[in-house]
């Protein structure tokens, strides 16, 4: 198990402070930049302040990575992004990238997506984690596999979640929450908004099947949806335009477990159309490049056999 040590900004901190505990944040950086693989999902993440004043002001847990337009950022997190307006956020932006942004400009920045928060107040917050050094500017990751971290980062997580978990670091670790498969394992669970950024990177920004790229019309759509027991995870996810993501939920249409679309008879019988999607059947779809993000088998066999109208 990591931990993760973010340095951040001031003004970004202290507005997130405002806000209940408990929340999804964007803690993003200026330029999109490779993607954050330091920490599996559900690992701790925490927030030092810059020097002088060099403080643990709180922390969370990671919910995944996407790079995304400014716009969509806020659009996603508003206030979550430790701003009070787009304008403001576009702002900061600029001044870490040394140059004012144009009104036409919105690039895209890197989102390191943290769930279920909280900030310390006043004498909360904590003295810096051991060896890291000012010159520091992004973050330091702490592999928990080494003894010597686990008392400065046992006190850390219980400062975070108010102690109401019992943690044995010496131990694989993570956020509890429902998790498929063996429980020592990272869960997969993300947050809400991580989700639908997450799911949106993963499928390139293209419909799984119909290959529409019109950013406005695409949804993450869960396979088993969460009143049934899903959960915001990228492989019980699924990209689609906003019509075949009803067509989905209401079972006429469905997804194999070797990602082959399949389309229920009653499409047509119904409403004697979808010729667009009956040219299509036995095809697969889009999935991500790396396969622990595809559809999971599990999912995609409940849905065939709870949603889907087979006949």
């Amino acid at each position: 198990m990591k931990a993760y040590v973010g340095v951040t900004d001031g003004e970004w901190y202290r507005q997130l402070a405002e806000q209940p505990p408990g929340g999804e944040v964007n803690f993003w950086r200026p330029a999109s930049g490779r993607p954050f693989k330091v920490l599996s999902h559900g690992e701790p993440f925490f927030f030092k302040s810059h020097h002088p004043e060099n403080r643990v002001v709180g922390g969370g847990f990671f919910s995944g990575f996407a790079a995304l337009p400014i716009s969509e950022a806020w659009d996603m997190f508003g206030r979550g992004d430790g701003a009070r307006t787009l304008e403001e956020m576009r702002v900061r932006v600029g001044r870490y990238r040394r140059q004012p942004l144009s009104q036409q400009e919105d690039p895209v920045i890197g989102c390191l997506l943290i769930r279920d928060t909280r900030f310390f107040t006043g004498d909360e917050a904590a003295e810096p984690p051991p060896e890291f050094a000012p010159s520091v500017v992004q973050g330091k990751s702490y592999d928990l596999a080494e003894r010597r971290w686990l008392e400065y980062f046992s006190d850390l997580l219980h400062r975070v979640l108010d102690n109401n978990v019992v943690i044995d670091l010496a131990r694989p670790w993570q956020l509890g929450g429902p998790v498929y498969g063996d429980p020592r394992l990272t869960p997969q669970r993300l947050g809400q908004q991580a989700f639908q950024a997450v799911v949106l990177g993963a499928y390139s920004r293209r419909c799984a099947i119909t290959g529409d790229k019109i950013r406005p019309v695409l949804q993450a759509a869960h396979i088993k949806p969460l009143p049934n027991g899903g959960e915001h995870r990228l492989d019980n996810g699924l990209l689609l335009r906003s019509d075949v993501h009803t067509l989905y939920d209401r079972g006429y249409l469905g997804v194999d477990p070797k990602h082959r679309l399949l389309v229920s008879p009653r499409l047509r019988e119904e409403f004697g159309n979808g010729e667009q999607f009956y040219t299509r059947v036995g095809q697969p779809i889009a999935v991500p490049e790396h396969r622990t993000d595809r559809p999971n088998r599990e999912f995609l066999e409940w849905h065939l056999d709870t949603v889907f109208k087979a006949s």
